[in-house]
């Protein structure tokens, strides 16, 4: 298996040759524009390693890579257009730079044709391929819509939260590497357990990106420090304290998250030095480690030689070392 940085590229160069330029361009532009932003590329990525993991050449995976990551950003476009988000990885959002119905219509556009790109495979690949990509695409939207709904609730328990970020976050990176077992045509079991490595590393990675949120550094995080804090979001971190604190503790948490001060500074710090004390910051470091377990054990169980392996336990670690 070649380096994560390798696979990228690899990407990238497929990414670039599908481009053009097409009629009508107020359809199309948009959707090079949100393509062309950058990002990491973990889930084209993904399903390219996981590929090669089972013994199959990436290049057989160039397309199923090309259809997760349109539909990633099919799904950025219209959240950003729902959050009414003035940027995306630091510059206007597609609904900023054209209009909200530019956004809308663009994005329908995308999701169509990343199903358009699973039209290459052969006819049982295709079936098994569609089959996890209506499932995952239904799994996401339902995540946004119970992400919507948490806005307004007030009793959102812990289960409900994780069951969330499975659906909005952890599902997409599951499938991204079960597409790759379904390109490689290894077996049901193989199949499974990668998307168990996914799943759980998914759920680890929002979980971490929560923590990184209030106590990341500022100078590598690349956000602002207490995003979700100032918008009253209800993070692990939030329901972890909420169900942790005190009486005191929790009437103090939920009087922080029914207003918005002047001073924002002063929220973030009093909000921070409630999760340190009511120990939520521990148990979610401990939840993070434990989801990154249960990755790594499922991987590990995969009938595939540990050599071949190398590439995505070093991804899994990397990924739990970011500091972004």
């Amino acid at each position: 298996m070649q380096s994560l940085e390798f696979y990228r590229e690899e990407f990238l160069k497929y990414l670039e040759m599908n481009k053009g330029q097409r009629e009508p361009r107020n359809l199309y532009d948009p959707i090079s524009y949100i393509l062309n932003l950058g990002g990491k590329r973990l889930r084209p990525v993904l399903v390219l390693m996981s590929t090669e993991l089972f013994g199959t050449d990436y290049k057989k995976a160039l397309d199923a890579a090309m259809a997760i990551e349109v539909f990633h950003n099919f799904s950025l476009v219209h959240d950003d257009i729902m959050d009414a988000a003035p940027l995306r990885r630091g510059k206007p959002t597609v609904h900023e730079k054209w209009d909200v119905n530019t956004g809308i219509l663009s994005g329908d556009a995308m999701l169509i044709a990343s199903y358009q790109f699973l039209e290459s495979y052969e006819s049982a690949v295709l079936h098994q391929l569609f089959q996890l990509f209506n499932t995952t695409a239904i799994g996401v939207c339902e995540g946004q819509q119970l992400d919507m709904d948490f806005e307004t609730r007030k009793d959102v328990q812990v289960a409900e939260y994780l069951q969330m970020i499975e659906l909005k976050t952890s599902i997409l990176i599951a499938a991204a590497l079960k597409m790759g077992g379904i390109i490689a045509k290894t077996g049901p079991k193989n199949q499974d357990l990668i998307y168990e490595f996914g799943r759980n590393l998914g759920i680890a990675f929002q979980l971490q990106d929560d923590y990184l949120d209030a106590f990341g550094d500022p100078e590598t995080f690349g956000k602002q420090i207490g995003g979700d804090i100032i918008e009253n979001k209800k993070t692990y971190l939030y329901l972890k304290a909420l169900e942790n604190g005190t009486k005191a503790e929790q009437k103090q948490l939920l009087d922080l998250f029914s207003v918005q001060p002047r001073d924002r500074g002063d929220k973030i710090k009093a909000v921070k030095e409630l999760f340190n004390c009511t120990a939520a910051v521990t148990e979610t470091s401990k939840a993070i480690e434990g989801y990154t377990l249960k990755a790594f054990a499922a991987l590990d169980k995969t009938e595939v030689d540990a050599v071949r392996k190398q590439g995505l336990i070093a991804f899994g670690e990397n990924l739990m070392k970011r500091t972004v």
